[in-house]
């Protein structure tokens, strides 16, 4: 799982987080790069289940 999500990860984004966090002037900079990372990725998995979870109590209903 974790070599789909590095795949992914990979194509999605652009950007070396590695050496931003390297760079970064204080610790405060590399959490903030660090969450800005992971926070698009949460929001499309927690999107994907609502869709889910809406979908299946839909088709309960019939």
């Amino acid at each position: 799982m974790q070599f789909i999500y590095n795949i992914v990860f990979w194509i999605i984004q652009d950007v070396d987080i590695k050496e931003k966090i390297s760079e970064a002037p204080d610790k405060g900079y590399a959490i903030g790069v660090l969450i800005g990372s992971y926070l698009p990725f949460i929001i499309l998995v927690v999107a994907a289940y609502l869709i889910y979870r809406y979908s299946r109590k839909r088709m309960n209903e019939d």
